[in-house]
């Protein structure tokens, strides 16, 4: 099949950059990722990127073990995310499966690396739910998820005085998520609801007839229950239909990344307030970590999810090599609890954990988009306005719905 053969070359290629130094069986990653569609810039080359940077770390540290990469594009199909997973763990022998750019794909992987007992590290897809009621003994949830976003960014934009809503929203697992988490949120505050508009993903570029169902909705908030490009194109349209202009309406993206502004530019992005668990540019060790990334990326500075590919990547193996990496390799369900028994503790994300249900917490941090003026120059472009704790950042384990809680 075409996804196989361009694969195989890409695995080939990756592989090649980090070299064998032990003839022990190695440890395999598979990085399934949005290589060229509407995720590609906050999931993608800087994802793989991510990992190989933590595979070539771990690999300093344990010049007994071997890890090796490969690396597939599900081209956000669900099918074809599920058939790449089914041949990496039967017929090439992948033990952990990184990234996941969707949620529709994310949680039809649940099911598989349970069944086959393997390891699935969810560092891009959003939906609450893989904490909650499709919590797994198998996988984990890095990062961020729809839940810390939209109470982040729900609840202060309500204390701000945008007590009225309305959603442009992805038609898909991730989108349903985000916007029912942030309408609670929004509603818990004391604000309303007062619609929403569904856009068709992937293949959405015109978002005008949305948008104008959002400034006839006479809200104070359009909240942008999307990502990536179509976040970015939104974003755009919604500028040139007035929407952003003083007194008409204000924009809470819950889920647009760094990248996205760099595409979006700062004069468009100019005061979008935001969610991330990371940002470059936080302490010496996030700024050592982006000047590493940039260097081997032409500039291009890591997202959240880039960096959570290294932050997942790097404990996973970790917790391989404190169990023994055949145990390892043998029991997934056995490396994931060793994951939850280990302290996590990276100089991106800082000290945190991996909770009963799979929900890895630390620090989110709520940013205001800089002006123009304000930027020191290309990727200088978040200004903190708060912080919130790793115990305060994620929903709590008991209103998850998740088994293994109880």
């Amino acid at each position: 099949m075409e996804f196989s053969r361009r694969n195989a070359l890409a695995a080939a290629t990756l592989a090649a950059t980090i070299p064998a130094r032990a003839q022990t069986p190695p440890i395999r990653l598979g990085v399934l990722t949005d290589m060229s569609g509407p995720y590609a810039g906050n999931t993608g080359p800087g994802s793989v990127m991510g990992v190989r940077l933590a595979i070539e770390d771990f690999m300093r540290e344990n010049p007994g073990i071997r890890v090796e990469m490969v690396v597939a594009d599900p081209q956000n199909r669900v099918d074809t995310g599920l058939q790449i997973a089914r041949s990496w763990f039967d017929r090439e022998g992948v033990d952990a499966i990184i990234d996941v750019p969707t949620s529709a794909i994310a949680l039809g992987l649940v099911d598989i690396v349970k069944e086959k007992n393997k390891v699935a590290l969810i560092t891009a897809a959003a939906a609450s739910d893989l904490s909650g009621r499709a919590c797994s003994p198998n996988h984990v949830h890095w990062v961020y998820d729809t839940w810390a976003m939209a109470h982040t960014v729900g609840t202060a934009t309500v204390q701000e005085g945008g007590d009225t809503w309305y959603f442009l929203t992805a038609d898909y697992a991730f989108g349903h998520a985000i916007e029912r988490d942030t309408g609670a949120f929004v509603t818990a505050a004391g604000g309303r609801v007062l619609g929403s508009a569904r856009h068709p993903f992937p293949g959405t570029t015109d978002f005008s007839s949305f948008l104008l169902q959002a400034q006839a909705s006479r809200a104070k908030v359009l909240g942008l229950a999307n990502a990536g490009t179509d976040a970015v194109n939104s974003i755009k349209q919604a500028a040139e239909f007035g929407l952003t202009r003083p007194g008409a309406m204000r924009i809470a993206a819950m889920l647009t990344q760094i990248n996205d502004v760099h595409a979006l530019g700062l004069q468009a992005g100019q005061n979008l307030l935001l969610t991330e668990s990371f940002y470059w540019d936080m302490n010496d060790g996030t700024r050592a970590f982006a000047a590493r990334f940039a260097r081997e990326m032409r500039g291009q500075h890591p997202g959240m999810i880039h960096a959570g590919g290294y932050s997942a990547a790097m404990h996973y193996l970790k917790a391989a090599a404190s169990l023994g990496v055949a145990a390892a390799r043998a029991d997934g369900a056995a490396a994931i609890r060793r994951m939850k028994e280990i302290p996590t503790n990276d100089p991106l994300f800082g000290p945190g954990q991996v909770r009963a249900d799979g929900r890895k917490i630390h620090p989110m941090h709520l940013f205001l988009v800089k002006s123009p003026g304000e930027s020191r120059g290309p990727w200088d472009y978040f200004k903190l306005l708060r912080s919130l704790p790793a115990g305060q950042s994620f929903r709590p384990m008991a209103e998850g719905g998740c088994a293994l809680a109880r």
